[in-house]
């Protein structure tokens, strides 16, 4: 069986449907009910927080996969991304079953040049801190031999469901609304995106394969592009003019006074005014997946998720 802990989130939700498709057993477990139309997806109520609900929740469970998604605020990270880690840790001990932790790059910090699975963890944000203390602490475990681990990480999504994306709210979702986009840092520097479908399938890849336990894997994400480039191509499937607006630190810190989730995002602005280089190769050779493009990924979406809006 395999248990989604934090379902409901797009990772997960894109997860879901490739297992389901597959005909695998699901156990979606979070704190809202979480509907799935297949026979074979069941969702049961749990608090992350909460060890005796995560390990009722994990009984029976081959492989769980930790996808939360916790409210952006560091204090609330440094407060419960150890307990869910460790939760879902102790789960993984007493069922037998492997863990697979979707992250992000925020451990990383700023990197000079690509960032692969050896990059070390240097964070300069006190969210990739917090990142960098769980991911350390799953898989000293692993190595330990104490559980059968790995890291999935991605880059910063588009595709969402729910306007998470920052391409999806700045970009794609602006274009369909005929209005003007917004970039935040400097559009002339690199930077990828990881589209949310290519997440639940090497979600489900990584499930799958026994022997990618104990790694850490960078999830198959096509190359960076300069923000310039994002701009003009989803304009150009849009059919609009490739029109948008530079957000500059200074407006988000003096903003982020008044709105404290922007004051969040002012702490990593130091990934949109720097190259920011994300390396999937390894991924994409062991399991022959190769991410899908930009512009394919784009043009799906202005066909369903983000649909121009009517003349």
């Amino acid at each position: 069986m395999h248990t989604i802990l934090g379902a409901g989130g797009a990772v997960a939700n894109a997860l879901t449907r490739e297992l389901s498709g597959r005909n695998e057993t699901i156990r979606l477990v979070s704190r809202k009910p979480v509907t799935g139309d297949a026979k074979n997806v069941s969702w049961q109520k749990a608090d992350l927080l909460n060890a005796a609900d995560i390990m009722q929740a994990a009984k029976g469970s081959t492989v769980i996969y930790l996808t939360a998604g916790l409210v952006y605020d560091k204090k609330i990270w440094a407060a419960q991304w150890p307990v869910v880690m460790q939760n879902a840790i102790d789960a993984a001990k007493e069922t037998g079953a492997r863990l697979i932790f979707f992250d992000n790059v925020y451990s990383y910090g700023l990197v000079n040049g690509p960032m692969t699975e050896d990059t070390p963890y240097n964070p300069c944000s006190k969210k990739g801190e917090i990142r960098a203390k769980i991911a350390t602490n799953l898989m000293d475990e692993a190595k330990a031999g104490n559980i059968r681990a790995s890291i999935a990480r991605a880059a910063d999504f588009y595709g969402t469901e729910n306007l998470n994306g920052i391409l999806d709210i700045m970009a794609l979702d602006k274009f369909a609304k005929k209005q003007k986009a917004q970039w935040i840092g400097d559009p002339g520097k690199l930077h990828n995106f990881s589209y949310i479908p290519d997440m639940g399938k090497g979600m489900y890849l990584l499930g799958q394969s026994y022997d990618s336990d104990n790694q850490i894997w960078h999830m198959p994400t096509a190359p960076a592009q300069t923000g310039k480039q994002f701009i003009e191509m989803a304009a150009k499937v849009y059919g609009v003019e490739p029109k948008y607006f530079a957000i500059k630190k200074y407006m988000m810190n003096l903003f982020g006074v008044f709105n404290k989730p922007v004051a969040e995002i002012a702490e990593m602005y130091y990934q949109y005014d720097h190259d920011y280089i994300f390396d999937s190769s390894k991924f994409e050779k062991a399991f022959n997946m190769r991410p899908t493009s930009y512009e394919a990924g784009i043009k799906t979406m202005a066909e369903t998720l983000y649909k121009p809006a009517a003349k």
